[in-house]
Formats: C-alpha cells, sequence, structure tokens
C-alpha cells in the first residue's frame, strides 16, 4: 500500500494528499514534521535527507518532492486523464508546475508572518513585499491565463492544477487585500467543486 509522511497543513503535502483522493488510491498516511517530529530520525532522513515533507513509499520505491510526487502517481493511475498523453500537453502542465514554486516564494513571508508568527514578531515589511510580490503574480500571470482557458492545461483539469491549486489557496485565505480577479477566481470556485480539493486543500489555515 502506498504510503505517505507528512503533515496535512504542510501546503507540499496537500498537493500530494489531493492527488492520491483525486486517484481515488488507497494509502496510510503518517504525521511528520513540525510538532510531530520524524523528520530528523535516521530512519526518515535515510528516504529524505533534505528532512522535509512528503515522502512517499510505493511498493518499495521511495520518491520526495512534492510535484514529482503529483506527477509519478499521476502518470503511474491517469495517464491521458491527469496526467496528458500528448507530450506537448504535458509539458505544458508541467511548466505550472514548476511555476507553482514562483508563487510559493512569493507568499512565503506572507504565510508565514501572518499565520504562524506571533503578531509582536511579525516582519511587517517583508509581509507587505510578498504581499505585493503574489498580487502581481497573480495579476499577470494567472488571471491573463486564465482568461483564455478554464484549467492550466486547457478545458480540463490535469495534475497541473494541482501544485498552483494549493498555493492559491493560502493566497486566497490569508488576511490580506487582493485584486479582483474574475478569471482566476472563478477557475478557484471550480477546483472549490472537487471534493479532494475541499477535504485536503482548502480548510482553514495553521
Amino acid at each position: 500500500m502506498l504510503k505517505i509522511w507528512g503533515r496535512t497543513n504542510s501546503v507540499n503535502v496537500k498537493k500530494a494528499l489531493w492527488c492520491t483522493e483525486e486517484l481515488g488510491l488507497k494509502y496510510e498516511r503518517v504525521d511528520a514534521g513540525m510538532q510531530f517530529g520524524v523528520t530528523k530520525t535516521p530512519e526518515y532522513m535515510k528516504m529524505n535527507p533534505n528532512s522535509l515533507v512528503p515522502t512517499i513509499e510505493d511498493d518499495g520505491f521511495i520518491l520526495w518532492e512534492s510535484h514529482t510526487i503529483v506527477r509519478y502517481l499521476s502518470a503511474k493511475h491517469s495517464m491521458g486523464r491527469l496526467c496528458p498523453a500528448d507530450l506537448k500537453a504535458r509539458a505544458d502542465v508541467e511548466r505550472w508546475m514548476d511555476w507553482a514554486f514562483t508563487f510559493q516564494r512569493a507568499m512565503r513571508d506572507v504565510f508565514w508572518g501572518l499565520i504562524r508568527t506571533p503578531p509582536e514578531k511579525r516582519d511587517a515589511k517583508a509581509i507587505e513585499a510578498g504581499r505585493v510580490a503574489s498580487n502581481q503574480l497573480a495579476a499577470e500571470v494567472l488571471e491573463r491565463s486564465f482568461e483564455k482557458k478554464a484549467y492550466v492545461g486547457g478545458d480540463a483539469f490535469t495534475m497541473g492544477d494541482i501544485p498552483i491549486g494549493a498555493e492559491v489557496q493560502r493566497w486566497m485565505r490569508c488576511p490580506i487585500e487582493r485584486p479582483k480577479l474574475p478569471a482566476l477566481e472563478a477557475w478557484f470556485a471550480r477546483l472549490g467543486s472537487r471534493p479532494a480539493f475541499k477535504k485536503f486543500v482548502d480548510i482553514p489555515l495553521s
């Protein structure tokens, strides 16, 4: 059985869990990271020397890096659906999977500052800089893209929507001022209709 190490409030673990649920796979999840520890143990670091989550084991195959996990599971269990079979179509959605880390970097100081840092220790300048940067990326990259298509790869939901969908959820739910972006908001609403997204991703930030 597939085994997943990671805590449910990690944005990167959410991506793996969302993908797994979309695929209808049975799995065992082990709490790991932050308050749960585990990731610094010799046993874990033998699997994942980065001491990060998620890590998966699939029939003895160990894999880490959240977006790679999504790619692997989608290709193994959903080639032609979540993972496009056409090379160019697959490269198109994988581009968005890689770009999701650009959005994550822009949002990092916002999320950590407002959600995981006590008010008296917050860096207001870093939070504001992150808000401006993430709002700009949302407006200039995501909004323009979704004005032309329903999902990152076109008309259908694919693995490409999973990483950026998890990142945008944090942007949408953080208590910050955001521009009105109707095309992006419509895409986010489409994600919100998916049971797996509601179960694992669109939950209170912590």
